[in-house]
Order: structure tokens, then C-alpha cells, then sequence
């Protein structure tokens, strides 16, 4: 029999417990919120926003810095930062969501919903299916200069993605390939009848009351409060860069959205595709969506591996995967011009992290992606991770500016062209990435890719010569032109991509 004295005991005890949680509780949101603090002063992060899951409930939810340096606006709830990369697993979603209707199964074969789809190699072509195009296995080599290069329509970059060569069986090895999710998102549109933009806003970013979040990234410009992207040049600083949004491959990651509506879908997913009682992807698929179905070896593509140590690394679909303290973590990054994201999930121990910032590779979104598994999954504070983060990539900063300084002094000095610079002028061709037409104008040569990528050309040595940094990736590139045996200039080379000359 439970007495009046029993209940009055278990009473005080539920109420102890109660406390003694909350207080870690709280205690974990002081320790991941010291660690952010510290973070973005030592990467001079102009703005960040971090979100936490735990069972259900946001646990973890906070907005840091600004928007833009200049004006000082701080950054918040609502704060529009781009997707990106991780924009993958919602057109995954997206899929699996006709996957449930019947409207497609995962194997049928993409040629059977794009006729037009065509790709260097007939095998892969007629045998590549649905399910390839979330999963970098397809066998094709990267062919991102199709979008970082040009701006041309999904459908044209898509079809101009068939020159691009094979490197690998179909399904034989592992190479990210943003321009399969835009085919996706064409299939997406010839299944369901609506844009793939369309598609994820009506069936799954309005159920999730997800009104802040915008499909198609250049209309962040028509709703307001987003962030203004930033670069750590080496040189110069932090510096502003320019807003890279290219929609054509939109749904390979140009998804924006804000700490507010993340916090929805990181709900969503650690319950398992449900969202309060609506089940919007049936359990089966949910699951399917997080199997592994490429295999990338010990070393996996982070970095951050050899922190972290994993047994194994695989690819879902658009997740990867790892082991860590003995249970799955899908995770992804997301890295476009000045614009940063992670996000991943503990679904074993229900709870999921996901980071912002305006700051090209911030790495301190790996930091504090393991330090919110450990503190609300482990209750462990134990390991400083935003040291060994930090210092991790401090050493492939200075590792890279050696190279840097290394291929100054390789540099041959007191060289000439082979030709007067007026001879480079002329229409240069490349079947997968376009035109490359150069001019030469007050005594210095200029290189314009497709009317959409300008830069100007300082001579290095010999027939080698430096562009101007990007306004995005402020890099650098050398462009080297090759002379045919009359004398005449015959191509240029940029990064082992040739351009023949054709006027």
C-alpha cells in the first residue's frame, strides 16, 4: 500500500531528479555557450547561430554576433544564413516523400524520368537509378566548374554535365558530385508536376512552420534580414565577398534558412519523420533515407578524423557517416562563398546539433558539433574540442601558406611570353565548361569564362600567367597557354581543363 508518506517521498524525489536535471542542463548550455564565445573570437566569426535537439525539445538555441561588420546588425532567430551542402538531405526527404506516394521506387532508372539525361559513359547512363543521384558513387568525375564558371539553366548545365569523364565503375568508389542532386531536383519537378523549390516548401517546410526559409537562395533579397558572406584572406584580412548563390543546382545546397526554423526541422528529424501526429515520411523510407550506400574507408573526407578517430565512414543519402563513442553520427557540412553550415545526428541517443556562420570554413562548426554530442548526448565535458580544432587547422593554414611561399620561389624571374601579349587575344573552348575569351587592353591581358566569371591576368613566367583574386573564392589560379608547332597559340590550361582556341 503506498502511503501519504510514500507519495509526499516520491514526490520530493521526482522534484529532485527534475532539478538535478535541469541544473546539468543548464550547466551544458553555460559550456557549449563559453566555448561558441571563445570560438568566433579566436576565428573571428562575424555571425553564428547554433541550435540543439535533445529527445524532442530544443535544448540548445543561440544567435552570436552580426550580420554585417559594417552596419553591426546583430544576428537573430530569424537571421537568414544559407544551407547549403546541407540542403541535400531535404531533396533526399523530398524524394523519399513521392518514394511513399508511388509515384517512383529508388531503382528505377533516371533515363525513365529524364530522357534527356545523358552522361559520358552508355552503361552508366541506361543503369544509373534514383537512388545514385543522392549517393556520389555514380562513377563520373566532379564537374563543379559547370556552375562556379558559368550561370547558365539546370536543364544546360545538366546536359552539358555529359562531358564530363568517367572515372570510376557505376558504384565503384566515392566523388562528391553536387550537379547529380540538381538532376534530382529535375526529377522531382517531372514526377510531382511542381518545381523542386515548390515541392520542399509546400510539403515540408509549411507543415514545420518553417516561414522563414527560402528554396530558391537569391529571394533571401526579398524577405530581408540575411547575412552578409566573409572571407579570411591571408592577406588582407577579413574581408567581404560576393553572395555565389547558384540556383541552377539549387538543390544540391542553396536552401537559406534561419536558427528559428532549424530548430523545427532538427524536431522532425530525432522523431523520426513525424512532426507532432502528421507522419510525413512513412518509417520505412525515414530509415532508408539514413542507410549507408557508398563506403569511403578509414580516412573518410573530414579532416577532423583524425580527432575523431572513426572505424568507419560511409555516405546516405546526403549524410555522411561515422562511428563516435560507439554509435552512428550522420552528419554534413555546408561551404559556399563566405557561408557555412553543419549538421548532425545522434539518433541513438535522440538528439541532433546544427550551426550557421558567415565566415568561409569556420571550422569551429566542426567544435561545436562534437562538443553538443558530448555535453547533451554523453554529459561529458571532458575534452577541450575548439583547442584541437582550432590548432588542427591552424596547422593546414600555416601548411598552406608554405606551399604558397614555396611556388613564389619557384617562380623563374626576368622570363617573357613567347609572343606579344596582343597574340593570347581570342575565343578559347571547352565542350564541358564553355568559352574563355581573352583581351588584351592597356597592356595587360584579361580572361572572361562565359560571360559570368571575369578576372585579369599578371605574367608569372614564360607563357604561365596569375589571375586576380575571385570576389567568392579569393584564390588565385594560374592559366598557362600552349603554343602548336607554327608558332601560334593553340590552347590554355586551367587546373588540367583545356580550351582550344577557335578565333
Amino acid at each position: 500500500m503506498i502511503t501519504k508518506r510514500s507519495n509526499q517521498l516520491l514526490s520530493i524525489l521526482f522534484l529532485f531528479t527534475l532539478a538535478m536535471s535541469q541544473g546539468q542542463k543548464n550547466k551544458n548550455v553555460a559550456q557549449l555557450d563559453a566555448m561558441i564565445v571563445q570560438g568566433m573570437q579566436d576565428w573571428k566569426v562575424p555571425g553564428l547561430a547554433t541550435i540543439v535537439v535533445k529527445d524532442g525539445e530544443v535544448v540548445f538555441q543561440k544567435t552570436y554576433g552580426v550580420k554585417n561588420l559594417t552596419t553591426k546588425e546583430p544576428v537573430n532567430e530569424n537571421t537568414l544564413f544559407n544551407m547549403a551542402s546541407t540542403t541535400k538531405a531535404i531533396v533526399a526527404i523530398a524524394m523519399g516523400m513521392l518514394v511513399d506516394e508511388g509515384k517512383l521506387d529508388w531503382d528505377d532508372k533516371v533515363v525513365d524520368h529524364l530522357p534527356y539525361f545523358k552522361l559520358s559513359d552508355p552503361y552508366i547512363t541506361a543503369n544509373a537509378r534514383v537512388k545514385d543521384l543522392f549517393t556520389h558513387n555514380l562513377g563520373i568525375g566532379n564537374a563543379d566548374v559547370l556552375w562556379t564558371l558559368d550561370s547558365v539553366s539546370t536543364k544546360e548545365t545538366i546536359k552539358k554535365f555529359q562531358f564530363a569523364v568517367k572515372a570510376y565503375p557505376l558504384r565503384g568508389g566515392f566523388t562528391y558530385q553536387n550537379i547529380m542532386y540538381a538532376v534530382a531536383g529535375e526529377v522531382i519537378k517531372e514526377v510531382s508536376g511542381q518545381p523542386w523549390n515548390e515541392f520542399v516548401t509546400e510539403r515540408i517546410f509549411k507543415p514545420l512552420g518553417m516561414n522563414r526559409t527560402q528554396a530558391v537562395a537569391s529571394d533571401i533579397f526579398k524577405v530581408g534580414n540575411f547575412v552578409t558572406p566573409y572571407y579570411d584572406d591571408s592577406e588582407e584580412g577579413i574581408v567581404e565577398v560576393d553572395y555565389g548563390f547558384s540556383d541552377q543546382i539549387g538543390p544540391a545546397g542553396m536552401i537559406c534558412s534561419s536558427a528559428n526554423d532549424i530548430s523545427k526541422y532538427l524536431t522532425f528529424l530525432v522523431n523520426d519523420g513525424v512532426h507532432k501526429s502528421d507522419t510525413l515520411v512513412q518509417p520505412k523510407t525515414f530509415k532508408y533515407l539514413f542507410e549507408p550506400k557508398s563506403f569511403l574507408g578509414n580516412t573518410g573526407t573530414y579532416p577532423t578524423n583524425a580527432l575523431t578517430k572513426p572505424n568507419w565512414n560511409t555516405y546516405a543519402m546526403g549524410w555522411f557517416q561515422q562511428d563516435y563513442r560507439g554509435h552512428k553520427l550522420d552528419f554534413h557540412t555546408g561551404s559556399l562563398f563566405g557561408l557555412v553550415a553543419i549538421a548532425g545526428i545522434v539518433h541513438e541517443k535522440d538528439m541532433a546539433v546544427y550551426v550557421f556562420a558567415n565566415l568561409d570554413h569556420a571550422e569551429l562548426r566542426h567544435a561545436i558539433l562534437y562538443k553538443a554530442i558530448d555535453l547533451f548526448a554523453f554529459e561529458d565535458d571532458s575534452r577541450d574540442w575548439h583547442n584541437e580544432v582550432f590548432n588542427l587547422y591552424q596547422g593546414f593554414k600555416k601548411s598552406n601558406l608554405e606551399f604558397q611561399e614555396k611556388k613564389k620561389k619557384e617562380r623563374i624571374l626576368n622570363t617573357k611570353t613567347s609572343l606579344a601579349l596582343i597574340e593570347y587575344e581570342g575565343t578559347y573552348n571547352n565542350e564541358l565548361i564553355g568559352s574563355a575569351k581573352v583581351k588584351y587592353n592597356n597592356g595587360q591581358l584579361h580572361i572572361d569564362f562565359n560571360d559570368f566569371v571575369k578576372y585579369n591576368l599578371e605574367h608569372w613566367h614564360y607563357d604561365t600567367f596569375l589571375t586576380n583574386k575571385d570576389s567568392r573564392f579569393r584564390q588565385k589560379m594560374m592559366i598557362r597557354f600552349e603554343l602548336n608547332t607554327d608558332g601560334k597559340v593553340q590552347e590554355l590550361d586551367l587546373f588540367g581543363d583545356v580550351f582550344t582556341k577557335t578565333k
